[in-house]
């Protein structure tokens, strides 16, 4: 098990010497912290997945234990979490409308061939160092999933927190299963509330001293009052008896046409759980001064995914909670997972037969404990105040509530991909002036001091060119041309700054645009062409828009070469 330094100081581990702990203490007690967290989430999660709880105790053993050797953050804990599993539920209950309740095994099967295909992209992602997965979804549309997912999730705790029955008729729907519970209050299970309440008031109670593993200490006395005062006699659901994790290698069992479809289903997935482990690992890389690899994480996720569903696990993730709680307690390294692994066996081995006795309001309670920070709207009340993006953060929030996690989730991306689009295919062509006598060409409208050349009428594209935008490029400058007197514009340079490569589409709009303007007597020439661009255009076309005396590297260039005919 390696370690990775931190490159700077790390100020968490400052005030860890100060107290005297040394480092390896440290993680040891970060590892119990994230023990007591991950436990009961393995249980809450397997229910939101439609799996029994071996399921998640397996895919947690083996996320700890592969990330712990491989991963390159010293904070992140990869095990199932609560949007990988309720995405893969969705996704696994689309393939024909199967559902754990109606046939167990084929739904079970349905979801490891999910979370295996899951894996094997991640990881061919990883090897052709496609780190930049995560950009595919913008941050808005990722704080407006999660926030929603966030509000599903805590929702669908509500029934048993409360000792509420649900008829079948009311589905997964959130808002209808607000909407029920919210109207039916004469079921209420008072004994059932008085017990979630004492157990939320002593996790928050707890929150004062973040080493200590509240959600552990809270479900080992809820399941010691449990035993002792009978909460089962008095109408307490309780969690039940579940198997200890077989650890039995073997491949999903599904016919071809079934893999087919949900290699279509993986994709979101792989996405989410990306974007959602890159996000945690990446922000507590940049809190506490440590370098990350998106590729090395693309893989080593990968693993744990593959790991997870050859040994019949859920999918698996570097969760927010998980990490950031992992840190809050002081782990100094890798460690902590290895320590939170060995205490998650070790109960498992010791104590597993105790677990049944947990009281499910308890257990509702601490999967609420756990995803409380995404119900926190500052984030997404700064995008607000930033007016940007309103209509991604608002669109992904409201397609989680009304469609759905799986096509919310769809959703979110192909509004991140629309709003990119969008942008790039609406381009802003500004016109350069050059600020006093520097050399140095600005935008116009933005500086006052910035003129004009004569007879010379310098335009910069401020999105790449490339086949949604190049033909309302070459339009806006044919009409910027034509909007001043015939002659007077002799030359147009076009700088192609912002163009690291060209399309097919965009070759063929400049090779138009050059005809165009030479029928109007005007000379098209390029700047700040780079090198990719300029050898394109040179073998395509070396007499016309490739001629090497009409590109140059910067616009200043570009004007004296004009000027220089001229004269």
């Amino acid at each position: 098990m390696s370690e990775q330094p931190a490159t700077t100081p790390d100020l968490e581990g400052d005030k860890a010497a100060a107290q005297g702990w040394p480092p390896r203490w440290r993680d040891l007690i970060a590892g119990l912290c994230v023990a007591g967290l991950l436990l009961p989430e393995a249980v809450a999660y397997a229910g939101l997945a439609g799996l029994p709880v071996e399921h998640a105790l397996s895919a947690m053993l083996v996320g700890l234990a592969i990330y712990a050797v491989f991963g390159g953050s010293r904070f992140a804990i990869v095990s199932p979490t609560s949007s990988t599993a309720t995405l893969s539920a969705a996704a696994a209950v689309s393939l024909g409308g199967v559902t754990a309740l109606a046939d167990p095994a084929v739904y079970a099967q349905a979801l490891l061939a999910l979370v295996l295909l899951c894996g094997v992209l991640l990881m061919l992602l990883g090897a052709v160092r496609q780190g930049q997965l995560s950009a595919y979804v913008s941050r808005p549309v990722l704080r407006g999933f999660a926030f929603a997912l966030a509000i599903t999730i805590v929702i669908r705790q509500l029934p048993d927190a409360l000792g509420c029955k649900l008829p079948a008729d009311v589905g997964a729907d959130p808002l209808r299963l607000l909407f029920y519970v919210a109207t039916h209050g004469a079921q209420w299970h008072v004994p059932t509330m008085v017990v979630a309440l004492l157990a939320a008031g002593l996790m928050v109670a707890l929150r004062r001293w973040p080493q200590l593993p509240a959600s552990m200490l809270v479900i080992v006395l809820a399941i010691a009052a449990a035993q002792v005062l009978g909460l089962d006699a008095i109408g307490v659901a309780e969690v039940g008896g579940f198997e200890r994790p077989a650890f039995k290698l073997a491949l999903p069992i599904l016919p071809i046409t079934e893999w087919l479809r949900i290699a279509e289903l993986a994709f979101g997935l792989v996405v989410l759980v990306f974007a959602e482990s890159w996000g945690s690992v990446r922000g507590l890389a940049m809190a506490h001064g440590d370098t990350v690899d998106a590729n090395r994480e693309l893989m080593v996720l990968g693993a744990c995914n593959v790991g997870a569903a050859l040994l019949q696990g859920m999918p698996v993730g570097a969760g927010f909670s998980a990490s950031t709680a992992n840190a809050a307690a002081g782990a100094r390294s890798k460690w902590a997972g290895g320590f939170a692994l060995v205490v998650i066996a070790a109960v498992l081995v010791f104590a597993s037969s105790q677990l049944h006795w947990l009281p499910r309001p308890v257990l509702a309670v601490a999967v609420i404990a756990a995803l409380w920070h995404a119900l926190n709207p500052r984030p997404l009340l700064e995008v607000w105040r930033m007016q940007r993006d309103q209509v991604l953060l608002v669109g992904a929030v409201l397609a989680v509530l009304f469609f759905g996690v799986l096509h919310g989730m769809l959703v979110a991306i192909g509004l991140s991909l629309v709003a990119a689009l969008r942008r790039f295919s609406l381009p802003v062509v500004h016109e350069l002036g050059e600020l006093g006598s520097s050399r140095n060409y600005v935008v116009i409208e933005a500086h006052s001091d910035a003129s004009r050349v004569p007879g010379l009428l310098i335009l910069r594209p401020e999105e790449p060119l490339f086949f949604a935008n190049a033909e309302r490029v070459v339009a806006d400058v044919v009409r910027r041309v034509q909007a001043h007197p015939r002659g007077t514009i002799r030359a147009v340079i076009l700088s192609l700054e912002e163009s690291v490569d060209l399309d097919s589409t965009a070759v063929e709009c400049l090779v138009e645009l050059q005809q165009r303007l030479r029928e109007a007597g005007v000379v098209l020439v390029l700047s700040r062409a780079k090198d990719a661009v300029r050898e394109l255009l040179s073998r395509w076309q070396p007499e016309g828009v490739g001629d090497a005396s009409r590109m140059h590297f910067s616009v200043a260039d570009a004007v004296r070469s004009l000027v220089d005919d001229k004269g």
